[in-house]
């Protein structure tokens, strides 16, 4: 689902001008959530009106992670699923696999239900097309579950794949269990994304959200 028209040009002027000032609000930056800025935005995405079938009941904002593509910052990323959420300690819960520590939080892929109850909304900063590395979606693949290499490969060999222009300001809704990649920038482009994750109110196995 896209929104082409969420911020308009004087608010995404503000966005930046925080992300400049905000010394932890680097490209790949995961704790952006901390700051009061970015919290406010993600309350307003949670509340527009255009949303409200679509949040699970009691959905929060657990993380927002900058990523930002241009020629000086520019990878490829090959097709995958989202498949981490940030959590506030380690436990021997089951279910729960995969721990990791990034930007000093900790990480870990947890039952398939909390994935299939999250969505991800990413606000664009940036144009997003053909050559700013716009993202590659497989229809309908949100709804295969977890699925490995070979298994996603096959996916997209039987569902296709397309590419998902969002214009500037504009807001794009994903699962994090859609299959996903996307392609390198080109030529002095750039694409600046706050990629927004909201989850369920509660975890299982006595987990917690940061």
């Amino acid at each position: 689902m896209v929104l082409p028209r969420f911020l308009a040009n004087d608010e995404i002027g503000a966005v930046e001008a925080r992300l400049s000032k905000d010394a932890g609000a680097l490209a790949g930056s995961r704790t952006l959530l901390e700051l009061q800025w970015c919290m406010n935005l993600a309350r307003r995405i949670h509340n527009d009106p255009r949303l409200s079938s679509i949040w699970p009941s009691g959905s929060r904002a657990v993380l927002c992670t900058y990523f930002e593509k241009s020629p000086a910052r520019n990878w490829l990323v090959a097709l995958h699923q989202d498949l981490s959420i940030p959590v506030a300690e380690r436990t021997e819960a089951l279910d729960y696999s995969g721990w990791s520590r990034k930007d000093g939080h900790l990480f870990v892929q947890p039952p398939l239900e909390v994935l299939e109850q999250s969505i991800a909304a990413r606000m664009h900063l940036d144009a997003s097309d053909e050559e700013t590395g716009a993202l590659k979606v497989v229809p309908r693949s949100h709804s295969l579950g977890r699925l490995r290499p070979q298994e996603a490969l096959a996916a997209r060999d039987a569902y296709g794949e397309r590419i998902v222009p969002v214009p500037r300001g504009g807001l794009m809704l994903m699962r994090p269990l859609l299959l996903h990649a996307s392609s390198k920038v080109i030529g002095n482009a750039r694409r600046g994304v706050l990629h927004f994750l909201f989850g369920p109110p509660t975890l299982p196995g006595g987990v917690r959200w940061p």
